[in-house]
């Protein structure tokens, strides 16, 4: 019998908690977006991995696809505490979906409050085998609504992460401080930002390949710096636009990390980041682009409320393309949310 024609597994949630530190701090002194983008991998790579090993003999490990996009309703404070949850939602043959929810808890008062939402795309692969994809166990659905929900959301992430993997994009080079002054700012070139990391052992899984979560707080690291040097003021992430994992990274590679502005409106800013592998020890294999995704960030006053963004000035055929490509996707995400606001208030 097919392993999918017979679920047995009921939907399973874990939640996992831990204060926030001083050194989870950014510099305006909340929690960096990459800790807690770093939390949520955490999760969803704990119960993906558990729900696979709950079935079969071979052993093996989640390795994150596909990062849905994730909005940050509320920064997270040090000294509060993250509850992080995670639930599996839906499961197709090789594929885990997991929802993810963070709230955080003002451990004097009680208070809570929701922070952030995700949902994550696993795939399972043998520990014994790197590049085998077993099966996933399935899960069984309160209804045929919720389990058809869960494929159409399967079928478009998928579509998506093959259109994405065909888009390479260009390389951005690291600039030093002294070329920087000779760039006009609010352009493209002076805020472009790279990160130069050698991938270690506490990066990475069992595998040997680095943790999604560890190439997310780099991303965001590096989002981060485009998004002060164009604005010169307090910036913090406001969402990220599905992070699209295309390829494994191995221990011992050396990861490029690059950032570039593509859009401003006058209270946001998107930023391309992607990650480039250089195998650099072994000569037959070539420099390959890992990881895409789109970064959004905000400018705060020192009180936190919302500065306007200096327009981008693209002077490049390219950038005045990625300027027209990110102001599409800022007004299909804003549409949205008009359409969900009025959703809920139709209730």
């Amino acid at each position: 019998m097919d392993q999918h024609s017979a679920p047995f597994c009921p939907l399973r949630a874990i939640q996992i908690s831990r204060i926030m530190r001083p050194d989870d701090a950014n510099i305006a002194g909340s929690v960096h977006g990459g800790t807690i983008l770093k939390m949520i991998e955490e999760a969803g790579f704990i119960i993906s991995t558990r729900h696979c090993n709950s079935q079969g003999e071979e052993h093996s490990m989640a390795a994150l696809a596909r990062v849905e996009r994730t909005d940050f309703l509320s920064p997270m404070c040090i000294g509060e505490v993250a509850h992080v949850s995670a639930e599996i939602t839906y499961t197709a043959k090789h594929s885990v979906e997991v929802q993810v929810q963070v709230i955080a808890e003002n451990i004097l008062t009680g208070d809570k409050r929701i922070t952030n939402r995700a949902s994550l795309w696993y795939v399972p692969l043998s520990i014994r085998n790197v590049d085998k994809v077993l099966e996933v166990p399935p899960i069984e659905y309160t209804d045929t609504e919720q389990e058809e929900n869960g494929r159409k959301r399967y079928e478009a992430q998928k579509l998506e992460r093959l259109a994405t993997k065909q888009k390479n994009g260009d390389v951005i080079l690291p600039m030093i401080s002294l070329d920087r002054h000779t760039k006009e700012p609010h352009t493209v070139n002076f805020s472009q930002s790279s990160l130069i990391h050698l991938v270690g052992p506490s990066d990475c899984t069992l595998h040997g390949f680095v943790h999604g979560g560890v190439t997310m707080k780099l991303m965001d690291e590096v989002a981060g710096i485009v998004a002060a040097r164009h604005c010169k003021t307090n910036v913090v992430t406001a969402s990220v636009d599905a992070i699209n994992f295309h390829r494994k990274i191995q221990k011992g590679f050396v990861i490029t990390v690059s950032g570039r502005m593509t859009f401003t409106s006058n209270k946001s800013m998107e930023i391309e980041v992607f990650v480039d592998a250089d195998p650099i020890v072994e000569d037959t294999r070539e420099r390959f682009r890992a990881v895409s995704a789109y970064f959004t960030y905000v400018s705060l006053d020192e009180k936190g409320k919302p500065l306007s963004i200096p327009e981008l000035k693209t002077e490049t055929e390219d950038e005045k393309k990625r300027f027209e490509e990110g102001k599409m996707r800022y007004l299909q995400t804003k549409a949205k949310r008009q359409s969900e606001k009025l959703a809920l208030t139709q209730q």
